[in-house]
C-alpha cells in the first residue's frame, strides 16, 4: 500500500502545504499538543473526509485552528469579554475557546452545535502553514479515532500513513497533550470542559479570580467538545491505574507493564513486572511530553495489561489523569 509523502519546513513545502489545504486536501501536522489532521473547515466535503479518515463519530465537533484574530471574528457570532481576556492572555498557545458559532461554520464541524471550538495554536511551523492556507483549519488529533493521540510524525505515519497523501514533520510535540478546552460561549459563566497543559488556576488569575467551573456535561450522544467521550486516547492492551505512590499487585498475571511517574517508584517495584518510567525525576510536564509515546510503545510488546501509575492530582496532572482514565475504560 502507498504511504504518505513527508513534507518539512523548508519555504516550498510550506508553500505547498497551502495550496493542498486551501484546495481541500488533507494534511497531518504538527502543533505544540499533538498532531493534528488538518483540512480547510470551509469546504464541507473536506470537513466530512476528515471524518472518513479518522472514522470518527460524527455527533464529536471539531477544533478550527486559525493564525489571526480576523479569522476567529470571520467563523464566531460573538466573542465575550470572558473569551477575549484568555485569548489576549495565552493565545498563541495549547487553549480551545468555546464561542457562539456563525452562520459560515457548517454543522458537520460543530456536530450541530451552536458554539464552535477555536484555537491559536504557537508551533512555529504550524502557524507559517496556517499563514500560507489563509483558512481556518479543522485539525482533530491524527490517528483513528479513539486510539492514543500523536505526537511525532512516526506516529502519524503508522497509524494513517495508507490513508493520507501528506504528512508534515516537525519534530517531536512540546506538550504532548490536547490544548486545555474552555467554554466562554456564554458571558455570565466560564466552564471548563477539558484539562490540559493550562491549569485552572492560570485561567481564573487571568478573570481576575473569577471562578472556572469544572463541571463537565456528560451528554454522550451530543459532547460539547472534543476529548469528552468516556472511553478515548486508548491502547489495545489493558490498562489498569495505580494511585499516586502505590504500587501493582504484587503478583502479576501474565506478562505485564508497570509504568511508574520516576525511575525511582518504577525501580521499588515488585518482582515480576517489565518496569518503565514516563520521567526520570517524575515532573509532571515530562510526563505529558512522553505519556502517548510511552503508550503506544507498550501497545507493542504484547503485554497481558499494563499498570500506570497516576500523577498528583493538581497542575497539568489534572489533564494526565483525565486521559489516562479515559483510556483505561472498557
Amino acid at each position: 500500500m502507498p504511504s504518505a509523502t513527508i513534507l518539512g519546513d523548508s519555504d516550498g513545502d510550506v508553500r505547498m502545504a497551502g495550496t493542498l489545504l486551501r484546495e481541500g486536501q488533507l494534511i497531518a501536522l504538527p502543533t505544540e499538543t499533538v498532531y493534528g489532521l488538518a483540512g480547510n473547515a470551509l469546504l464541507e466535503d473536506t470537513v466530512r473526509q476528515i471524518f472518513t479518515v479518522k472514522g470518527r463519530p460524527l455527533i464529536d465537533p471539531l477544533i478550527l485552528h486559525v493564525h489571526e484574530w480576523k479569522q476567529v471574528e470571520s467563523i464566531t457570532a460573538e466573542i465575550p469579554p470572558h473569551a477575549r481576556k484568555l485569548a489576549e492572555a495565552f493565545w498563541p498557545g495549547p487553549l480551545t475557546l468555546i464561542l457562539p458559532k456563525a452562520d459560515c461554520v457548517s454543522d458537520l464541524v460543530t456536530a450541530g452545535n451552536p458554539t464552535v471550538a477555536v484555537r491559536m495554536p504557537a508551533h512555529p511551523l504550524a502557524r507559517r502553514i496556517l499563514q500560507a492556507a489563509d483558512v481556518p483549519l479543522a485539525a482533530p488529533s491524527a490517528n483513528p479515532f479513539g486510539y492514543i493521540s500523536p505526537t511525532c510524525a512516526a506516529h502519524v505515519m503508522d497509524s494513517l500513513g495508507e490513508r493520507l497523501s501528506w504528512i508534515v514533520d516537525g519534530g517531536p510535540c512540546q506538550a504532548g497533550i490536547e490544548s486545555t478546552i474552555v467554554d466562554v460561549s456564554r458571558p455570565d459563566a466560564v466552564r471548563l470542559l477539558r484539562p490540559g497543559p493550562l491549569s485552572p488556576d492560570a485561567l481564573s488569575a487571568t478573570l481576575d479570580g473569577l471562578p472556572i467551573s469544572t463541571h463537565t456535561p456528560q451528554d454522550a450522544a451530543k459532547p460539547a467538545a472534543p476529548g469528552l467521550l468516556a472511553r478515548h486516547y486508548s491502547p489495545n492492551t489493558p490498562l489498569c491505574l495505580v494511585s499516586h505512590g502505590e504500587q501493582p499487585p504484587e503478583a502479576p498475571e501474565g506478562r505485564c507493564a508497570w509504568v511508574a511517574t520516576s525511575r525511582q517508584q518504577a525501580e521499588s517495584s515488585p518482582s515480576g513486572y517489565d518496569r518503565y518510567w514516563f520521567s526520570e525525576t517524575g515532573d509532571p510536564e515530562d510526563i505529558a511530553r512522553t505519556l502517548f509515546a510511552m503508550l503506544r510503545k507498550l501497545d507493542t510488546l504484547e503485554h497481558s495489561r499494563i499498570y500506570i501509575e497516576l500523577p498528583p492530582a493538581n497542575g497539568i496532572g489534572l489533564a494526565l489523569i483525565d486521559r489516562l482514565t479515559r483510556a483505561a475504560a472498557r
